[in-house]
């Protein structure tokens, strides 16, 4: 076969370069299509605010730290934002002066979870307490965890959790609160990046969680960066467990930061999947802005999703 084969390895892969190209310079400017961080730095509007809310949008604080909470819901409350989620209930006035909901509220942490007996205790108080702030300012959802595996198999950390879980679920929906478990990624090492050890790191293990309290007030927060990680085939995922999905969290993977061009997750189609299969609840941005001007981060990623 000679090198000017239609069918030779030389041709195919000139004409594949071709078609890249072509590609590239057709779609790259084309609406909905994600610019690169400089070219957003260019390109960005100040002014530019939510258009469609058909996704209602919601940013987690501690991504922006050191930024003050105030600053970020000034900010938020500007584009059009619905929510800053994941707060202490001592901020919940600064919501309300701007007209902010929080779409979910955090309890105890990812460490210590139900997944171990002897921390029932203390995880069923934080759940109760933040359930309670949750009902008096209208925030629909409180955050839970597995907690850390350590030397518990799969089976044990399932069953304490949903014994753990289930001491709590009854106080949730008399609130009218629902609980969500995530799950998170245990393969990267790097600081809240990942969670090496961390018991609920699979679809299937949150899955089980909620069928096994059996309320229609347990839920899944589907946090994209770590489903990607963990599992792969996001569109699918969210089909597969739509009926349970509680929550969402955005990020780039990999790195966790800003969902622009440098990663591998298209989050414009993901939108519309959620739309598609009736998602009605908030997705909440929660990576971590690499540029100087976290805002305009936020606002680039705010825009990418208002489809």
């Amino acid at each position: 076969m000679s090198a000017d084969s239609p069918l030779s390895p030389l041709s195919r892969r000139n004409m594949l370069k071709g078609t890249l190209a072509s590609a590239a310079a057709a779609a790259g400017l084309g609406a909905g299509m994600a610019a690169s961080p400089r070219a957003a730095a260019a390109e960005d509007d100040p002014a530019w605010k939510v258009k469609n809310a058909r996704v209602k949008q919601s940013v987690v604080p501690w991504c922006f730290s050191p930024m003050p909470f105030e600053e970020l819901a000034t900010a938020a409350a500007k584009l059009g934002m619905a929510s800053v989620e994941l707060c202490k209930p001592a901020e919940f006035p600064i919501l309300k002066k701007f007209n902010l909901a929080c779409a979910i509220l955090g309890s105890h942490g990812f460490v210590k979870g139900f997944n171990h007996v002897e921390n029932h205790d203390e995880c069923a108080k934080k759940i109760v307490d933040s359930v309670d702030a949750a009902k008096d300012f209208g925030c629909k959802n409180v955050i839970t965890f597995s907690g850390m595996r350590e030397k518990i198999s799969d089976e044990e950390g399932l069953k304490n959790t949903i014994d753990g879980l289930k001491k709590v679920i009854g106080h949730a929906e008399k609130a009218g609160v629902t609980l969500c478990i995530e799950m998170l990624n245990s393969r990267v090492s790097e600081n809240m990046k990942g969670h090496p050890g961390y018991q609920c790191d699979s679809l299937d293990f949150a899955k089980k969680v909620c069928d096994g309290v059996g309320s229609k007030h347990m839920k899944i927060l589907f946090d994209i960066y770590h489903v990607q990680i963990m599992h792969g085939d996001i569109t699918v995922r969210m089909k597969e467990y739509k009926d349970y999905i509680g929550h969402i969290h955005t990020a780039g993977v990999p790195g966790r930061a800003e969902i622009d061009d440098t990663q591998e997750i298209n989050y414009i189609p993901l939108m519309k999947t959620l739309l598609d299969l009736g998602y009605t609840g908030f997705v909440g941005q929660e990576f971590i802005p690499r540029n100087a001007d976290k805002i305009a981060s936020l606002r680039y990623a705010v825009k990418l999703c208002d489809v």
